[in-house]
């Protein structure tokens, strides 16, 4: 879940001047023939993705939400990048076509990336996937996607300007908590157990990997046909290089387990509740058998994913509290969700529950 941008982000919408734009940048490089549509796709809160079609082709757009943005957000330019340095790997990711800059279709940059056919599963799985023996397939499929992700040699790749990953923990929850911290860089009460235990419980890097940064069922593409597998990772807009862990702790936090209190991290994966799909501890298993990682500190990158939930929403709440953000964030259960979430993981009491008033720093969100 990456910070958002305003309410705006969800009325914005191709005119016919952005769109003969765009159809004249498409034909320029042969991707479209004659005037195109464009249909917004997905419900996220974040970059804005487009299904384009000029009637026998399609592709897919992507570009940031409209202003205001927090600074260094919604780099769409580094997120096509990343797909293009994996298009060669064993990552299944829709194919880079071309990419633009502000002012070449419209006043921001955006991409064009291949379209990917099959179901984004959330809270149910369509048919024919719906059966045991496929969704048990994907869930594995989507573990063994991560593992292959942890496994590309990014510097082969290019990408090793991307992040560091020698120190990556301790400055990854250093700079998650500058985003509601004060100017004295205190946190706020609610917030503070957590960070507390975390910072003193700091693991060594596992290892150096691309890093996804909000990998979970609802952001990747699935085959439309069993068996059933990834097809596309989407929204690479976090991705960095450090810690693969942090993916893993993020992921196995996003799976709900059945009779648990759910964040809406997992409310956006109840899916993975059917019968079929691996439980956690299954797939815990298989990335350290595939991997070859030891996980024996995956519960403090478990408790740092769902603690870094907590910040980015209560960052998304106060702006949604002064009319420049997203309204989905209004509401304080959903910070109090993951943060409860997070101090049950860490072994802690129950959080403080009094809210903070709306403020706070418009720090930038960065990648570690």
């Amino acid at each position: 879940m990456p910070v958002i941008s305003g309410a705006a982000a969800a009325a914005w919408d191709w005119t016919p001047a952005t769109l003969a734009s765009l159809t004249r940048f498409l034909a320029d490089r042969g991707l479209c023939d004659g005037p195109v549509t464009a249909r917004r796709i997905g419900d996220g809160h974040s970059n804005l993705t487009f299904r384009v079609c000029d009637g026998t082709r399609q592709v897919v757009v992507r570009r940031p939400p409209p202003p205001p943005l927090p600074p260094g957000a919604h780099d769409v330019l580094r997120e096509a990048r990343l797909i293009g340095a994996l298009g060669d790997t064993a990552v299944p990711v829709a194919a880079l076509l071309a990419t633009a800059q502000a002012g070449e279709v419209i006043d921001v940059p955006c991409y064009v990336m291949s379209y990917a056919e099959g179901p984004v599963v959330t809270t149910a799985t369509p048919p024919p996937l719906a059966t045991p023996r496929a969704r048990r397939q994907a869930g594995e499929s989507l573990i063994d996607t991560l593992a292959d992700l942890h496994a590309v040699d990014w510097r082969a790749a290019g990408l090793s300007d991307l992040g560091r990953p020698d120190g990556f923990n301790e400055r990854h929850l250093r700079r998650v908590g500058s985003i509601i911290s004060g100017p004295d860089a205190i946190l706020p009460r609610r917030f503070a157990a957590v960070a507390s235990w975390l910072a003193a419980h700091v693991p060594a890097e596992s290892g150096g990997a691309i890093v996804h940064g909000d990998y979970r069922i609802g952001n990747v593409v699935l085959a439309p046909d069993a068996p059933g597998r990834v097809a596309a990772v989407l929204d690479w807009e976090l991705a960095t290089i450090g810690d693969p862990l942090l993916d893993v702790g993020y992921f196995l936090a996003s799976v709900p387990e059945p009779g648990a209190p759910m964040t809406p991290t997992q409310e956006l994966g109840t899916a993975m509740l059917e019968d079929g799909y691996p439980a956690r501890q299954e797939l815990a298993d298989r990335y350290a058998q595939r991997s070859g990682r030891d996980l024996a500190a995956l519960g403090w990158y478990t408790v740092l994913a769902l603690w870094k939930l907590a910040v980015l929403y209560e960052y998304s709440r106060r702006r949604a509290a002064r009319g420049i953000g997203d309204q989905y964030y209004a509401s304080p259960a959903l910070v109090r969700s993951f943060l409860e979430a997070a101090h049950r993981a860490a072994g802690l009491p129950p959080p403080h529950t009094s809210p903070e008033p709306p403020g706070g720093s418009e720090t930038r969100q960065e990648q570690g």
